[in-house]
């Protein structure tokens, strides 16, 4: 992995990304392309997205018609007949809800028209394989933003142990998994049998096979063994699915101080 990008504030961070973001749009809307977005919910991301919707406002020359937005998972029910299904959108800790409350939604208010509903994408448990198709479709994915678990180093929900090949699919949710979202999704998870017990992802091998760029964001003291584990690592160990980003191509490592550590006094960025 290269080195880590250390910033003073989560809120830095997030400025950084949705620079990048920008940028790739502008790219694309020149070309008249398809620009997606790898996008997960949860607390890490947040200040991305809301950086993104304060730029994005001066921007009416760039088409949202063109910004895709992937989410990387959900959470899923069995239904009566055996099968799953993601959540009632609207459970406040489904991830259909977060992108469309808080991606789509800030967007849509500063700018007017905002990204088409149906540019907000998510896996389908009845046919997880067709998301990776829809990937595929858009020219793979030109940004991933990643996250990691703080204490199983699960990326989107891919537990530990998960291939290095593994596509888009339902998974069984590991107790450190549910107990991560716990925090995220407080107060709607009071116990841990609140928490779905299963989820749709995307695989690791999804991430690796479809994305032009991936950023892994590391947010808070919280995030430390993770962001020692990730800057440390050279190629994918199952253990630790998040370091899924050191093979990534185009990988960043973005901490910020209360993340990094010990790191932070070998290590700045300027910003």
């Amino acid at each position: 992995m290269q080195q880590p990008q250390i910033f003073a504030t989560e809120d830095a961070i997030g400025s950084a990304v949705a620079d990048e973001i920008v940028a790739g749009l502008a790219e694309a809307s020149a070309a008249g392309r398809p620009y997606a977005l790898g996008a997960p919910s949860g607390r890490t991301p947040r200040t991305t997205y809301r950086a993104l919707a304060r730029l994005l406002a001066s921007r009416r020359d760039l088409d949202l018609g063109l910004l895709h937005i992937v989410m990387m998972d959900d959470y899923v029910v069995r239904t009566a007949g055996g099968a799953f299904s993601r959540v009632d959108a609207a459970l406040p800790y489904s991830c259909e809800r977060f992108g469309r409350d808080e991606i789509l939604a800030p967007i849509a208010a500063v700018t007017g028209s905002g990204i088409p509903e149906a540019n907000l994408h998510l896996p389908d448990a009845a046919d997880p394989g067709a998301y990776d198709d829809l990937i595929a479709s858009l020219g793979g994915v030109d940004l991933f933003i990643l996250a990691s678990g703080a204490t199983d180093g699960h990326v989107a929900f891919n537990p530990s142990g998960s291939p290095a090949d593994s596509l888009t699919r339902v998974v069984e949710l590991s107790p450190e998994t549910r107990r991560d979202n716990m925090d995220t999704f407080a107060p709607h998870f009071r116990t841990l049998d609140d928490v779905p017990s299963y989820g749709i992802t995307v695989g690791v091998g999804t991430i690796l096979r479809a994305t032009r760029r991936a950023v892994m964001l590391l947010i808070g003291e919280g995030k430390r063994t993770a962001a020692t584990t990730i800057a440390a690592a050279t190629s994918y160990q199952p253990a630790w699915p998040a370091t899924v980003v050191a093979e990534c191509r185009n990988p960043s490592l973005y901490l910020d101080e209360a993340a990094a550590g010990a790191m932070s006094a070998g290590v700045r960025e300027a910003r």
